[in-house]
């Protein structure tokens, strides 16, 4: 039997008698089986990638190849992957982080020769045992090796990851006659070229057109988030089926889900730091429709498959139009309709730009990184935290980065320096960051042309049939309305105004500060807290800054944070006085607004804290451990100040919580009772 007809006797196997093979499905697995070629396959959502490295590592078993090795990004993707597997009669199996107890089990039956395909992220091949002891313990070779959402090798790509890189390692030792696919939805011509020049010479690329019938597309702009919140409330609480609301940030996230929850729509909040089986019980409850929506982050993208997905909204617009057309291609792949919506607004080129500008940690923090290690035997990561200015993910992302090139090597528990030199490639990373805000300034003209919107999209992933699509809003007249309810606009308002933000206590103080510290006491520790906004965001976020910028907060903050201490915090025991944290460089800032809120509240204010020796703002300190350090010692408490009942502790802005955490201290220290933190801003920025 042929390799086409033994192909389409899997595929009947899997989707049913009378199933057809897709454009380039059979002559891709045909190129992979039968010349053992190097193929890079470029082809829309939803056209059934997985059909064909699934098929191809069945033939290949069959002729008594060993076992297909799979790339993954995604914990949620492979998954699916396995399901998928099953449903062809391939026995996969993965090794992740988070299911170690199982690794013993997957490398025996990869001794046994009875894995089809093992699935592993790309963070696994910087694991020694997994290239020591995983790989070698299969006995026949790999069968053939598959790396899926490919754009990830290039750092041209919307979704880099450094870790994607070692798999140009690998490929240039895969043996004579092990095939390579590759596979991606989203990559224009740069993206392509660069994926050719890593993966090797002569590599076959299969093409498809990027256009999808079903999709149904329309910008709506909207300016404030109550606009949007009111928007978005009102379309799912109409719309038919399950969808997928994006957003740019874990509190957006956050945010937009307790808004919906409030006016009865299930639509949980879905994030890259949510724990595994929170995130496996999530995706359940949207493909089962038991939610209406869930509100993610980008965590929630490549490869999660629900055929019939009926709408994707996103609440803020991304960054790139190849990253909004991977994410729209969740929706109406098993329907004949899918409404696709964009909300808009003036916060989001922020975002985006800030995201723009942290994808690269600078050469000044590589450098810090590289002369830290070379001063010590073995560095970890958080002692690194206390020899580098920078953030904990910077570093991380510098020690991938640099680890990757090969000038540094995994020791223990933590890195060393190798012999090999490094030098920064600060020109590609120049280009690489120009495109990318040349690609914002695209999605800045996407939200407002004229033209067709599909084809659009399509002609910035460089694909080939560029052509008016018939149904979008701006082939077809708007689908849906823009026109909001006035009372719920308002109501939303409120809810931004009350949507609080928990200060949560520190219980531990950061590894390496010197002198044994460890877990600070429990009876030292702080309360809960409250902020009452994000600095400048929507609600009291831009009162806030403006009050910051102009040197006095209005007294309409005092009674937002007077109404928020006692209708949200609701502190038990009930504070009897109010302090606050000082500082040298607007000594007045703070406690004239403390004094203010005391007076609110009928509370006496103390002037309890003192600045005792000057400290660069916190805002320069780019770490936990570095903050920590910049304010310990930093406050004295005058003992004719300190009363002994509980207080509130008010600062302007909170983000590490280390000086209200040290002030605490010193507070808890010299008498005081339980002291409950309050600010008017925070200013963490949410991530994925």
């Amino acid at each position: 039997m042929g390799v086409d007809e033994a192909a389409k006797g899997l595929l009947e196997e899997a989707l049913g008698t009378g199933a057809e093979f897709r454009p380039d499905q059979l002559e891709a697995i045909e190129a992979l089986v039968e010349r053992r070629a190097r193929v890079l396959v470029v082809q829309r959502t939803g056209w059934g990638k997985s059909i064909v490295y699934f098929i191809a590592a069945r033939l290949l078993r069959e002729e008594g190849r060993g076992p297909t090795i799979l790339i993954s990004p995604l914990l949620s993707l492979m998954r699916d992957q396995i399901a998928m597997a099953s449903r062809l009669g391939v026995q996969a199996v993965s090794m992740n982080s988070t299911n170690p107890e199982r690794w013993d089990e997957v490398e025996a039956a990869l001794e046994e020769d009875e894995v089809d395909i093992l699935l592993v992220s790309p963070e696994r091949l910087a694991n020694r045992r997994f290239r020591e002891r995983t790989l070698t313990a299969i006995p026949k070779g790999i069968g053939l090796f598959v790396v899926d959402e490919a754009h990830c090798i290039s750092d041209w790509g919307h979704d880099f990851r450094p870790d994607y890189q070692r798999i140009r390692q690998i490929t240039e030792y895969l043996p004579a006659g092990v095939p390579l696919l590759a596979t991606t939805a989203t990559a224009n011509d740069r993206v392509v070229a660069d994926i050719e020049s890593q993966l090797g010479p002569n590599l076959e690329v299969f093409r498809g057109p990027l256009a999808r019938d079903s999709l149904h597309l329309q910008v709506i702009q909207l300016e404030s988030q109550a606009d949007r919140l009111a928007w978005l409330a009102t379309y799912l609480d109409g719309v038919q089926g399950s969808g997928i609301v994006y957003v740019l940030t874990v509190r957006a996230a956050l945010r937009v889900s307790d808004w919906l929850r409030q006016q009865g729509i299930e639509a949980p909040p879905y994030y890259g730091s949510l724990d595994h089986e929170e995130r496996l019980r999530l995706e359940q409850a949207l493909r089962g429709n038991e939610v209406k929506a869930l509100v993610a982050t980008v965590a929630l993208g490549m490869g999660f498959d629900k055929p019939d997905l009926s709408f994707v909204v996103h609440f803020q617009r991304p960054s790139s139009a190849v990253a909004y057309y991977q994410q729209i291609g969740r929706a109406g792949r098993a329907v004949e309709r899918a409404d696709v919506v964009l909300l808009t607004g003036r916060e989001d080129d922020e975002i985006a730009e800030y995201f723009i500008a942290d994808a690269f940690p600078p050469e000044s923090v590589m450098r810090e990184v590289l002369d830290a290690i070379e001063t010590e035997d073995e560095v970890s990561l958080r002692k690194l935290e206390t020899l580098v200015n920078a953030k904990y993910a910077e570093i991380d992302r510098a020690l991938k980065i640099l680890e990757v090139a090969g000038a540094l090597a995994r020791q223990g528990g933590g890195w060393t320096r190798t012999p090999n030199r490094w030098d920064p490639d600060n020109e590609r990373i120049e280009q690489v960051t120009a495109t990318r805000y040349r690609e914002l300034e695209r999605m800045q003209s996407y939200a407002e042309t004229g033209e067709c919107l599909m084809c659009f999209l399509t002609k910035e992933l460089d694909g080939p049939d560029a052509e008016p699509c018939g149904r979008c809003a701006n082939c077809a007249g708007p689908f849906l309305s823009a026109d909001l309810d006035p009372e719920l606009v308002q109501e939303a308002v409120v809810f931004l105004k009350r949507a609080y933000r928990p200060i949560e206590p520190r219980r531990q103080w950061p590894a390496g500060l010197g002198e044994p510290r460890g877990r600070i006491p429990a009876d030292l520790q702080l309360e809960e807290g409250r902020a009452l906004a994000i600095y400048g965001d929507a609600g009291w976020g831009g009162a806030v800054k403006a009050g910051k910028s102009g040197g006095s907060f209005p007294d309409e903050l005092v009674e937002a944070a007077a109404e928020m201490v006692e209708d949200d915090l609701r502190p038990d025991p009930k504070p009897t006085w109010v302090t606050a944290v000082p500082s040298l460089r607007h000594p007045e800032l703070v406690p004239d607004f403390a004094r203010r809120l005391a007076e609110r509240l009928a509370l006496p204010y103390r002037a309890t804290l003192e600045k005792t020796r000057e400290t660069p703002q916190q805002k320069t300190m780019e770490n936990s451990a570095r903050q920590a350090r910049n304010v310990i010692g930093a406050f004295a408490v005058d003992p004719t100040e300190i009363m002994d009942g509980p207080v509130l502790l008010v600062d302007d802005m909170v983000d590490s919580r280390w000086s209200l955490t040290v002030c605490g201290v010193a507070l808890r220290e010299a008498g005081s009772g339980p002291v409950y933190p309050v600010a008017l801003g925070e200013t963490s920025v949410g991530r994925s």
